[in-house]
């Protein structure tokens, strides 16, 4: 995992049902935990894209239902900043699901673009990425 360019939002709260975009077999997961995310004391924990987070899988085949998985953010609505000034949004709150959390992903097919931000962070899901935004 590298470090972050952009400053992206964390619109993502801890609880939140999130849509995956890969073959991995789950289809609906929910966020439970945002792995190295540092708040203040009583704050729910948020994520952004391009973080790893753990998630349980509530929808999808029986194999994978019910399991704690790793995962990496690659799409969210809420709009965030590039450096270059320019403001990107997405049309949904998507994830990868991950076979460990060195990063390496499940699935072998992404279905939609992939932020640019999560693929500099984590080469291996830029190596399988088809369109990178």
């Amino acid at each position: 995992m590298q470090s972050q360019k952009a400053f992206v939002t964390r619109a993502l709260n801890v609880g939140a049902y999130l849509e995956t975009c890969d073959n991995s077999g789950a289809k609906i997961v929910k966020l439970f935990s945002v792995k190295g995310s540092k708040t203040v004391k009583g704050r729910i924990a948020a994520a952004g894209v391009g973080d790893l987070v753990q998630v349980s899988v509530k929808k999808g085949k029986p194999d994978v239902r019910k399991k704690v998985m790793f995962g990496v953010i690659v799409r969210q609505k809420k709009e965030y900043r590039r450096p270059d000034g320019m403001r990107i949004k997405f049309q949904d709150n998507s994830i990868v699901i991950l076979k460990d959390d060195k990063g390496n992903p499940k699935g072998t097919i992404f279905k939609g673009p992939i932020a640019k931000e999560a693929c500099d962070r984590w080469p291996p899901i830029a190596k399988i990425a088809s369109i990178i935004v």
